[in-house]
C-alpha cells in the first residue's frame, strides 16, 4: 500500500477539493470517519471534531492502488460539510455512520437516518462526552420480553459442561 498524502481542507471547501481529487483519478472513497479530540491536551485543529475521507486512485484494469489521499475537514457541531455522496455513492453509509456514531453532520442532509443504532438511542456512542454508563431506552414488543427469546440482561449459559 502506498502511504497517503495528509491534505487539510476547510470545511466550507471539501466538496470542491473532493470532487478535484476524483476529476484527478481518485475513483474509491475507502472510508470515511471522525475524530472527536474533546478533552485532548493538545488538540491538533481548533475545532471539535475532525472528518477523514480516505481516498484511493484505483486502476480499474490491474487492481494496482495508484495512490492515496487523506482529506481532513476540523468541524464542530454545526453542519457545514457537503455531502460528498454526489461523487462516490457509498458515501451516503458512511456519512450516515460519522453521523450516528459522532453527531457530525453534513449541511445539504436533512433528516439524516441512523445507520449502526436504532432510532430510539439517545446520543452519539464514538462522541468523548457520550457517559460510559448512560443506559438506553429498551426496545421490543409492547408487553415485554417474548418468552423463552434470549435477553442481554440476564446470562443463560446455552451449554452445560460437565
Amino acid at each position: 500500500m502506498i502511504p497517503a498524502e495528509i491534505k487539510r481542507v476547510e470545511a466550507a471547501k471539501n466538496f470542491e477539493e473532493l470532487k478535484s481529487l476524483k476529476d484527478a483519478g481518485y475513483n474509491v472513497l475507502v472510508d470515511l470517519t471522525a475524530i472527536d479530540y474533546q478533552g485532548h491536551p493538545n488538540p491538533p485543529i481548533k475545532e471539535r471534531f475532525d472528518v477523514v475521507y480516505e481516498i484511493m486512485k484505483l486502476d480499474a484494469a490491474t487492481g494496482d492502488d495508484k495512490g492515496r489521499v487523506e482529506v481532513r475537514c476540523g468541524v464542530d457541531e454545526k453542519p457545514v460539510l457537503r455531502s460528498a455522496a454526489p461523487l462516490w455513492p457509498i458515501a451516503d453509509w458512511l456519512e450516515r455512520e460519522v453521523w450516528d456514531m459522532f453527531g457530525v453532520g453534513f449541511a445539504d442532509r436533512e433528516g439524516i437516518k441512523r445507520l449502526l443504532m436504532y432510532e430510539e438511542f439517545e446520543g452519539h456512542a464514538l462522541r468523548k462526552d457520550y457517559p460510559i454508563t448512560k443506559r438506553q431506552p429498551l426496545i421490543g414488543p409492547e408487553s415485554g420480553e417474548l418468552k423463552d427469546s434470549p435477553s442481554f440482561n440476564i446470562v443463560r449459559p446455552t451449554i452445560k459442561y460437565e
